[in-house]
């Protein structure tokens, strides 16, 4: 076999994008919180960026801007036949002028005083609760026990799922702990006996059966019902207990409403969720007749270039060395204005989308929502001229404070059905109105789908039986059959 070296010139295309609209692209899609960290981090890293101190003189106007996102988009993926790596020196650009720089890339951000009556209220302070665990082992450290059952009754409650169940089995249990089933047996019923009620269950039957005991009741229908016949209970099928009992539907009915004041999740009280502040981007409010629309700059970083590096660069002779930090900090101030120019854009770009977000559902913000239009990505990317996928960025984990609340700009989008008039309505609003109708329905005679179909008909929605059915399912409500009371 023999080798040959051959030498090829082939022309090939490929597709890249620029760091800079990389960078905007990346900064675009960020939540607030998620924001403020990268600027945060941006500043540890690149020593020629500051934040501005309140009570600075600053510039409140952004640079005039030089590369759009939408003229960006227009190049967001450039076909290239090569690669040109930029090393910061012999690029083809001009040379950094550091007498300017200051007047190009200063401050950025959109500063607005708000009065103490405007936007949301933060009279609700969210504090650490108890979690499940540390309530229930407060109570175990309470009960006399030996070191023995003190481990196995911490194994038991170590193993408890969000809502009190118990997800591991007696065997398990005792294998791990070297002890015997009955040992294990006896802890567990203990700790059956903490708070909340029905804790530590092994399943929604015995979960039942600890609160009733726990409860002291004394009608035997009660815990028939619920060790022998809970299909029938979830189905709201009374009558055919009574037939398998053979008793009266109104006893039943008196078990059941012992049973319904139970809890069938007994640890959801404690569940411990991360939760977290939601801080609008956007606020929105009604000046006369029309809607102002202001960023909210609360909380982030105001940059500018640090003009101590600037006096540095000043001072130096000629040298290697020199031009080494010459090049390195015009690296670092070259990443600097692209991180600014990035911010002030995303900033504008989320204005625009805002604003016209609030041309196109005026009628929400004056009437509710059931004038709420159909609004798809489309319509905002036609009127700001921006592409759609750019639009779902900036929807993306952005909230907007407005008279009627606090709304994720997602909310606003949706899509459309007829009306009987020719017009279209949006599917939130027919969510609404299927809300409306079921609220104000007869407990004891709960409507149907069809009789929902026929109600939405008369207000000239044509919606057919399935939607209604697949409508009631995404806001979580029942079936009529399961939504009748009986009492």
């Amino acid at each position: 076999m023999a080798f040959e070296l051959k030498q090829n010139l082939k022309l090939s295309q490929q597709l890249i994008m620029t760091p800079q609209l990389q960078q905007a692209i990346k900064l675009l899609q960020l939540s607030r919180l998620e924001m403020v960290d990268m600027i945060n981090q941006e500043m540890e890293e690149n020593p020629l960026l500051e934040e501005v101190s309140i009570g600075e003189d600053m510039i409140e106007e952004a640079p005039a801007e030089t590369d759009s996102l939408r003229s960006l988009e227009t190049d967001e993926i450039k076909p290239v036949d090569h690669t040109v790596e930029i090393t910061g020196e012999g690029d083809g650009r001009e040379d950094f002028d550091w007498n300017n720089y200051l007047e190009d890339y200063g401050p950025m951000g959109v500063t607005y005083q708000r009065a103490e009556d405007e936007g949301a209220s933060w009279d609700n302070i969210l504090t650490k609760t108890t979690s499940l665990t540390d309530h229930l082992m407060w109570q175990l450290k309470l009960s006399p026990m030996t070191e023995t059952e003190m481990r196995v009754g911490e194994q038991i409650i170590g193993n408890l799922d969000q809502n009190g169940y118990l997800q591991a089995s007696i065997e398990e249990i005792a294998d791990q702990e070297h002890a015997a089933a009955d040992f294990v047996t006896r802890v567990l019923k203990t700790v059956q006996s903490f708070d909340p009620p029905g804790i530590a269950a092994r399943d929604l039957t015995e979960c039942l059966l600890i609160q009733a005991r726990l409860l002291g009741e004394t009608n035997p229908l009660v815990e028939i019902i619920i060790r022998d016949h809970l299909k029938d209970l979830e189905m709201k099928n009374y009558p055919q207990i009574a037939r398998k009992l053979k008793v009266e539907i109104d006893e039943v009915v008196q078990a059941v409403m012992v049973i319904s004041n139970m809890d069938p999740k007994p640890g959801s009280a404690f569940q411990e969720e991360k939760v977290q502040t939601v801080i609008p981007d956007v606020y929105v409010y009604k000046s006369g007749d029309d809607y102002k629309i202001v960023l909210n700059d609360d909380g982030m970083p105001r940059l500018r270039i640090s003009n101590f590096y600037r006096e540095i660069m000043a001072g130096m002779d000629g040298g290697r060395d020199v031009d080494t930090g010459k090049r390195y900090i015009k690296e670092r101030v070259q990443s600097a204005t692209w991180l600014i120019k990035s911010i002030q854009q995303r900033q504008k770009t989320i204005y625009r989308v805002a604003e016209s977000i609030v041309n196109h559902q005026r009628n929400f913000f004056e009437k509710g929502i059931n004038y709420l239009k159909p609004l798809v990505l489309r319509d905002i990317a036609m009127d700001v001229e921006m592409h759609e996928s750019t639009i779902s960025r900036v929807v993306t984990n952005k909230y907007m404070q407005t008279p009627a609340g606090l709304f994720e700009l997602k909310y606003f989008f949706s899509s459309g059905l007829s009306k009987g008039n020719g017009e279209n309505i949006a599917s939130k609003s027919v969510k609404e109105e299927i809300r409306k109708l079921i609220a104000e329905e007869n407990p004891r005679k709960p409507l149907s789908d069809n009789e929902i179909v026929m109600m939405l008909k008369a207000s000239g929605i044509k919606i057919a039986r399935r939607t209604v059915a697949k409508y009631r399912e995404m806001i979580n409500i029942l079936p009529s059959s399961r939504r009748k009371k009986f009492f």
